[in-house]
């Protein structure tokens, strides 16, 4: 059935739109109309006075709703993981498992292909942060698990190209060869680098062999340095690259974020991600991780070292954070949440509102709190 939503200042992805409605079903969006012509056979949903806006679009999701996806690598840990995003204006995720074993992987390869197959609500794709990662840089990673990629591990990802949509995966130069990039790059894999020590000169020349993101920049990546400008300096000197960056406020210091956001060169783009765990949408204080204890305290989860392990946040509270603690203008932090991680993976129909894209939205406050958010053209969270 066709509907389209009226009343909302209504922002497409790209710019603000004043009295125009977005009709919609749930094949997808089928264009913006002024009010006054919205077809007559239309259900009206009235939304006056709030902000309509593409649904978030997260590439790096650990976990929600009690799931943590290492943990349960299956159909219904992925559809624990994606209704638990939605609460938070998420309509599409890429549920991502963390440097595990063989086994675990080909299981959350095997749950990824079911969701898809599915249409499991805002399943998007896999993202596979290690195990070939650098030892160096390993953050909370377990170093029993981290290892180099052999061709096995290679032919295994390039078969599974392609079934379970989008394919993203985080690599470090130190375990995966060039040759290894460009072949997953060519079946269809996007690679992102990151947990890596590298220096500013490979990481551009894993570019060149395809690897077109940077993995939560600045944590577990070599800084940026006077002499040595290490991966931190290749993803903003260099417009091939996507960076994801997580807008917590704890994984980098607001000054460190409206730096690196002057300073990317295009038209690459930096884009939110939460690396949120499993507690996002509950009460827990604490889960394991390859046996090990996470703790929640004061908005932050770590091992009990102190070792950032993962965010204890979600793509709204980005947003909020980008708009008032940076003062990034609203249009460019939805952008950020949506459109452009959207782009950095070749999602054309998400992360933005356009006549043929999915009819993924979200209703907000002028205070930026969730009204609504909607995925696939149905309501999947209204706020009570």
């Amino acid at each position: 059935m066709k509907k389209a939503v009226c009343g909302a200042r209504l922002f497409d992805g790209e710019r603000f739109h004043d009295g125009m409605a977005l009709v919609f079903s749930q094949t997808g969006v089928e264009g913006l109309a002024a009010e006054r012509r919205v077809p007559p056979d239309a259900e009206i949903i009235r939304a006056d006075g709030l902000i309509l806006a593409p649904g978030f679009v997260d590439l790096q999701v650990n976990g929600g709703g009690g799931v943590l996806f290492n943990n349960d690598p299956s159909l219904s840990g992925i559809e624990t993981i994606c209704r638990a995003h939605q609460q938070f204006g998420t309509t599409s995720l890429l549920p991502t498992l963390i440097t595990d074993t063989r086994e675990t992987v080909e299981k959350a390869a095997a749950a990824g292909r079911a969701a898809f197959d599915a249409g499991v609500p805002g399943f998007l794709g896999l993202h596979l942060e290690g195990p070939h990662l650098s030892l160096a840089r390993k953050g909370t990673h377990d170093p029993a698990l981290i290892r180099s990629m052999d061709e096995d591990d290679c032919d295994f990802l390039v078969a599974h190209a392609g079934a379970f949509g989008v394919a993203l995966t985080t690599v470090a130069p130190e375990s995966v060869r060039r040759q290894q990039v460009a072949r997953l790059v060519e079946a269809g894999f996007t690679v992102s680098l990151g947990h890596t020590a590298t220096s500013c000169a490979t990481a551009r020349e894993y570019r060149l062999a395809g690897a077109s993101m940077a993995t939560h920049l600045f944590n577990a990546m070599s800084p940026l340095g006077h002499r040595e400008p290490g991966l931190v300096g290749a993803a903003l000197s260099d417009g091939a690259f996507s960076c994801g960056l997580i807008a917590d406020g704890y994984h980098v210091d607001p000054v460190a974020m409206g730096i690196a956001l002057r300073a990317k060169k295009g038209p690459g783009r930096i884009f939110l991600v939460t690396d949120a765990m499993s507690v996002t949408g509950t009460d827990m204080e604490s889960f394991t991780l390859n046996g090990r204890t996470i703790y929640r305290r004061d908005g932050r989860l770590t091992l009990e070292d102190g070792t950032l392990a993962g965010a204890d946040t979600d793509m709204l509270t980005c947003v909020r954070n980008c708009h008032r603690m940076l003062g990034v203008p609203l249009e460019e932090a939805l952008r950020m949440a949506s459109l452009y991680p959207a782009d950095a993976v070749g999602a054309g129909r998400k992360g933005r509102l356009a006549d043929g894209a999915d009819a993924d939205f979200v209703l907000l406050g002028e205070d930026l709190s969730l009204k609504a958010t909607y995925v696939g053209g149905a309501c999947v969270f209204a706020a009570g």
